[in-house]
């Protein structure tokens, strides 16, 4: 994928940052100036500024008429207790953010499966790097972790399950030892049979200790158990890899857990999203409005859902089961223009976070005020310096502000 445009990071203390022999304050949001986005609440406080532009869907319908609820928070734990191995910031330490970028806006740490770059990477509001794994030469002889493409921690906080999709691999880790601690799937090695997948897209771990991940070129939905050298439930048919569940999956690429115990299950084959129970029954199933490659779709607030379009000109949806569109970011040019994101997920506050993949940066959204509010990385511009990172394909805030503390009792 060729690359475009560039985008000047500064370092930045907690307080204030510095750039171009000048000083402004942490709480000026980056203005939009590119070509449409919805409103969340059009005509009210939260809309766009009179700077951006005018407010329409992809298709040049009516901007959105719903309101963005807010994400419903989940039980609340000591964070220290949680990541007491994520090392403090380093004295005078530099952090590295875009200009305009506002730290007040994240809750904590966040953590990013920096995929080109080979690396687990946490990032602290403030744009310090404070976590890298593996380092060069850590891994044993014989272990290898390849393009991670998502990292999502275990409800206890104390692991992390990254998915190596194009690998074939998903991988637990334990962050204090540093150690991989259990693994699924032959390395480069794609396959369906007992131990093999091909495509693993967005592996979880549930409170009991099973994995759920979509399995996508097997266009299937697995729950792995460690210990076990096959699958203990799979739903789809490999082989067929078309929209009628729970026969059949068109090429799913995410199934998060709800908090009713049911999972949303996103086919990129159709554009459909699929709410699932345990067994396999399917409640409801509707189109992402207006998206071409749905991805990783998952509850933003009850009744809320949101997908991102993995496509050259990306979008973050918020949408409901009826396929209603309630919000939409979308720009055709200019710094708002996503390029493949593939993951977006909700902030205590309402704010969206997003791997902007292919423009190598992971961004917050406030979808109140149609604003990019934070961003770390260089836009367009790919390294694994402090303030680069090169295809960001997958995030979670550190516990307890993770998905899974979020969404679930």
């Amino acid at each position: 994928m060729v690359r475009t445009g560039r985008h000047r990071l500064a370092a930045v203390g907690v307080a204030a940052f510095f750039f171009a022999g000048t000083a402004c304050t942490a709480h000026q949001p980056v203005h939009p100036s590119a070509t449409s986005v919805s409103a969340a609440r059009p005509g009210g406080s939260g809309s766009a500024p009179s700077s951006s532009p005018a407010q329409t869907s992809p298709t040049g319908t009516r901007p959105s008429t719903g309101a963005v609820a807010s994400p419903a928070p989940g039980a609340v734990r000591e964070p220290a207790a949680l990541t007491a191995w994520l090392p403090p910031a380093a004295p005078g330490q530099p952090g590295y953010l875009a200009p305009g970028s506002d730290p007040s806006v994240l809750p904590g740490p966040i953590l990013i499966a920096d995929k080109a770059n080979n690396r687990l990477v946490v990032v602290d509001p403030q744009g310090r790097v404070r976590w890298i794994w593996p380092q060069p030469g850590e891994l044993p002889n014989g272990q290898t972790f390849l393009i991670p493409d998502d990292a999502f921690f275990t409800r206890d906080g104390s692991k992390i399950v990254a998915t190596q999709e194009d690998d074939f691999v998903i991988t637990e880790i334990d962050p204090t030892a540093r150690t991989m601690v259990w693994r699924y799937g032959h390395p480069g090695i794609p396959g369906h049979g007992p131990g093999y997948l091909w495509n693993p897209d967005d592996a979880i771990m549930l409170p009991t200790g099973d994995v759920v991940s979509a399995d996508i070129k097997n266009c299937r939905i697995l729950r792995l158990r460690p210990g076990s050298p096959a699958p203990v439930w799979t739903a789809g048919t490999v082989g067929v890899c078309r929209h009628d569940p729970p026969t059949y999956y068109g090429s799913p690429n995410g199934v998060f857990p709800l908090p009713d115990g049911n999972f949303l299950v996103t086919e990129i084959n159709g554009d459909w999203v699929d709410e699932i129970d345990p067994a396999g029954r399917v409640l409801w199933s509707a189109h992402p409005p207006g998206v071409r490659y749905p991805s990783d779709s998952n509850q933003y607030a009850p009744g809320q859902y949101l997908t991102v379009d993995y496509s050259p000109i990306g979008q973050v949806v918020i949408f409901d089961r009826y396929g209603h569109e309630i919000w939409r970011w979308r720009y055709a040019s200019g710094p708002n223009r996503l390029r493949y994101p593939s993951l977006a997920e909700a902030l205590p506050n309402g704010d969206i976070l997003v791997t902007d993949d292919h423009n190598d940066r992971v961004i917050v959204i406030d979808p109140k005020q149609n604003r990019i509010v934070w961003q770390y990385g260089h836009t367009g511009v790919p390294g694994s310096a402090p303030g680069y990172l090169n295809i960001p394909d997958g995030l979670d805030p550190l516990p307890p502000y993770a998905y899974l503390d979020r969404v679930l009792p």
